[in-house]
């Protein structure tokens, strides 16, 4: 390794391989006993990289030059690639992306559960890598982005008489800048019409004047967007507005109903809080019903504007297939479904055993999960709202029985330790662990192995071209012997 050198107070790290990528997604090098994290760097790399940060065992770094492209490189296909923080993996080929992601979720359970996973089953890449989400939100910002050619006709025109930039944008946050919206073009996470709806609403509001929202100074009319599709070709359109004349609302959501018959759920909020939340905002109607469907495997699932729903539909059918199979029902189980969200799992899984419980913190969530089993004719799942750690009691299980199985699909911050103790008690034959984040799957693992052993782990990838990637795990008890497997 050449020796750093500095050029005036910045930092160069000459002929810098990459040897890896981290888990949230940059990629790795060592320099002497310094281990680099390098920005938009693929495995295979060597680079000048330039260190914007440094700590006493680490630092960060974006490259300067690339001498050696990494045959897993790729070009990316996003013309926002590099200042969007979506997709931040595009420019890797999608199968050493798959390669990666199983290697960290196999690192993780290694390193901080203390798993043997040389029996872990090939992870699952998704059929589509574009185009595959159900739901974005977007960002209206007095205060756009400004990339490289604006500042640049922002110099070669610097008298008054010059036009002025546009400045209002709807997009996506800037990483790390929470004031500062990209303006999008085309996203390819999501399939038309979203493209052309978030488009057609942008120049609506410029051309009839709409302000766009300040979110340093919380002031302006239009605030946020979300679209939602589904698979059975249904689209909800939901515009959050902030300070506003209900005239102004009234004149864009015509426009939209005109232009877009094909919505089918057209609605309007508006929140004057200082923060984007919906969930304590009253959603009205403008046109069309208040939700959509999405259908899987013959069952059909309410999506209201705060619905909890997998946004990678098609993957989440394979997850949840998994999920079932790793169960390994019988027909007589009475299941714990934890974090049951819209108990989309819950349902799933109710024709082939006795009886689903569901437990979740947001009531509304809970109310789609009711409204799911009555539209499917499902008789035999009960759901419960509530924090999971005072839901859990032993006076529930009590109540309710001892279950047979537990799945449980917690938010990135795993499971409380109240809970984990809880499991520990039920000593349920089986446990099916879903996660989002493998390190706080393996915290909760190392727990859960005082009573349990691992016995299958299949990593699902839902996010292409993120660091993001689900993980399936099969505990089972080891006080007794699981049947059928």
């Amino acid at each position: 390794m050449s020796r750093n050198r500095k050029a005036g107070t910045v930092t160069i790290i000459p002929d810098l391989c990459i040897i890896d990528i981290a888990e949230e997604g940059k990629g790795v090098g060592k320099a002497d006993e310094l281990v680099v994290f390098v920005e938009k760097a693929v495995p295979g790399d060597v680079v000048d990289v330039r260190v914007v940060k440094k700590k006493k065992n680490f630092a960060e770094a974006v490259i300067e030059q690339l001498h050696k492209k990494s045959e897993l490189r790729t070009d990316p296909f996003c013309q926002h690639f590099g200042t969007c923080g979506g997709c931040k993996w595009q420019h890797m080929e999608y199968d050493a992306q798959l390669k990666f992601k199983s290697k960290n979720v196999e690192a993780a359970l290694q390193r901080l559960a203390k798993i043997d996973t040389t029996g872990m089953e090939p992870i699952l890449g998704s059929a589509a890598n574009k185009y595959y989400r159900n739901k974005l939100e977007y960002t209206f910002s007095n205060k756009r982005w400004l990339n490289k050619a604006d500042m640049d006709e922002r110099s070669a025109a610097p008298d008054a008489d010059s036009p002025e930039l546009e400045m209002n944008a709807l997009g996506f946050h800037v990483p790390l800048r929470f004031d500062k919206i990209l303006d999008i073009q085309h996203c390819y996470l999501q399939a038309e019409p979203s493209n052309t709806i978030r488009n057609e609403l942008r120049d609506y509001a410029l051309k009839a004047g709409l302000s766009f929202y300040d979110l340093r100074n919380h002031e302006g009319s239009l605030r946020n967007l979300i679209i939602r599709t589904s698979s059975t070709g249904e689209v909800m359109v939901a515009v959050v507005f902030a300070y506003v004349e209900q005239d102004q609302i009234n004149g864009l959501m015509a426009h939209l109903k005109s232009r877009f018959p094909e919505i089918t759920s057209l609605l309007y909020i508006v929140n004057q809080k200082k923060n984007d939340t919906i969930f304590d905002q009253e959603v009205r109607t403008y046109a069309g019903r208040d939700h959509i469907f999405e259908e899987m495997e013959g069952l059909k699932f309410k999506i209201g504007a705060k619905s909890f729903y997998q946004t990678n539909s098609d993957q989440a059918y394979e997850l949840y297939k998994i999920t079932k199979e790793f169960a390994g029902f019988s027909g007589d189980e009475l299941v714990y479904d934890l974090y049951t969200g819209a108990g989309t799992i819950a349902n799933f899984v109710a024709r082939s055993v006795k009886q689903v419980i569901g437990i979740e913190y947001v009531p509304t969530a809970i109310e789609d999960a009711q409204f799911n089993s009555a539209l499917n004719g499902i008789d035999n799942t009960l759901f419960y709202a509530g924090d999971m750690k005072d839901i859990l009691t032993r006076e529930f299980i009590t109540e309710h029985g001892k279950p047979d199985v537990v799945i449980t699909d917690p938010p990135r911050a795993g499971m409380h330790v109240d809970v984990v103790e809880r499991l520990l008690e039920m000593e349920a034959e089986k446990i099916v662990y879903v996660s989002c984040n493998a390190a706080t799957q393996a915290r909760d693992l190392a727990l859960l192995k005082e009573k349990y052993e691992v016995l299958r782990i299949k990593p699902v990838d839902m996010f292409p071209h993120t660091q993001h990637v689900e993980n399936v795990v099969l505990l089972k008890f080891k006080g007794q012997q699981i049947k059928d497997l």
